[in-house]
């Protein structure tokens, strides 16, 4: 299985369409495939030709709002394989929610969370009927399953044809699935705060929409051409306080033990792993403040850093380079609180802890 992300698609896909009669018309795609053991053996320009069919929607246009402007949204969520040979999902019902206030901020009708959550459930069903689906592996207790494989689900919507500047009115949503594995490479968890500015108030920073990611990849490609593994934005306005990383919401651990973590707002994402963190630390005692986050304040006080994500899970930053001062997190390795926080959210994700939260929903 792929490391990270990967085009390698299942079959089952799912679409939907608004329509004009304000109902959604909804379809679930079997694509070309062959067993998993059958596509193995095929060589490279085989699987590749294979590949690409899966990836090809013909009905979706080309030249809409969406390819123009950026004008979508979209989410990630996973299914995580658990001892029993079942997949389960975590939080879907957060990330229908998410996409639904999307999809309301972008202005286009709102795909319904009850929809959502059928729709993601059968697409991992389906796949799973056709032998696409990550077995569970006892070896990935040994690193707290950082190691560990999963299902990518990646919703999605694309507009009607249109050229000019407007918003959607007869959308599709789209939903695909993909095999997942370690998102950060190993070997490298240096940050670097970048001028460059994420999201802007009154803005669509607190949206999970396409064009917000164009700078944050920018970003990340020259901090990783520098060295580092992760790019960290500041606030557009004033230069001085923390808000995420290019992909991922952020947290440090000040000296005194508190956890803080930049306050929910119009320039950041409300992440669903990051929610599930605070909860988590809740639980086992630790002071939790969401408020500003100087930059100066973390450099000098703080002795551990991590960021949270669907992709990242729980990762841990080494360090964190600001005008050219470097702080070094917990000698650079792994601190002991983020270490607690990734095992006890991994363990509920892989059903190796009692999930007492409901968060896991199965197949």
């Amino acid at each position: 299985m792929a490391k990270g992300f990967t085009l390698e698609t299942y079959p089952w896909a799912y679409t939907a369409r608004f329509t004009e009669d304000k109902t959604w018309e909804e379809e679930y795609i079997e694509n070309p495939h062959k067993s998993p053991a059958e596509e193995e053996k095929m060589s490279p320009d085989e699987f590749s030709a294979l590949l690409q069919k899966r990836n090809s929607f013909p009905q979706l246009p080309l030249v809409n709002y969406t390819t123009q402007y950026g004008m979508g949204c979209f989410e990630g969520l996973k299914a995580f394989p658990q001892k029993d040979g079942s997949l389960k999902m975590f939080r879907p019902d957060e990330n229908g929610a998410r996409m639904n206030k999307s999809m309301s901020g972008l202005l286009m009708p709102a795909f319904p969370e009850d929809l959502f959550l059928d729709a993601v459930r059968k697409v991992v069903r389906k796949n799973m009927e056709c032998g696409f689906k990550p077995v569970y592996d006892p070896e990935w207790e040994k690193d707290n399953y950082i190691s560990g494989h999963s299902v990518y689900l990646r919703p999605f919507t694309y507009s009607e044809p249109a050229i000019g500047l407007g918003v959607s009115q007869f959308p599709w949503v789209v939903i695909v699935a993909t095999p997942v594995g370690t998102y950060f490479a190993p070997g490298n968890s240096k940050a670097l705060v970048t001028d460059k500015s994420r999201a802007t108030p009154n803005g669509t920073g607190w949206i999970k929409c396409n064009a917000n990611y164009v700078i944050p990849i920018i970003a990340k490609k020259q901090a990783a051409l520098a060295g580092y593994m992760e790019a960290v934005f500041l606030d557009s306005i004033e230069q001085k306080y923390v808000e995420e990383g290019s992909s991922c919401n952020i947290f440090f651990k000040l000296k005194d033990g508190t956890l803080i973590t930049p306050q929910l707002g119009d320039t950041i994402l409300p992440g669903i792993n990051r929610k599930s963190v605070i909860e988590l630390a809740g639980d086992m005692g630790v002071k939790v403040e969401e408020r500003k986050v100087p930059i100066t304040e973390v450099m000098e006080k703080a002795d551990e850093c991590f960021v949270t994500g669907t992709a990242a899970g729980v990762s841990y930053i080494e360090s964190l380079t600001w005008n050219g001062k470097t702080a070094v997190f917990s000698g650079g390795n792994q601190g002991e609180l983020t270490t607690e926080l990734q095992k006890a959210l991994k363990m509920i994700q892989y059903g190796a802890a009692e999930d007492t939260k409901g968060w896991m929903f199965s197949i």
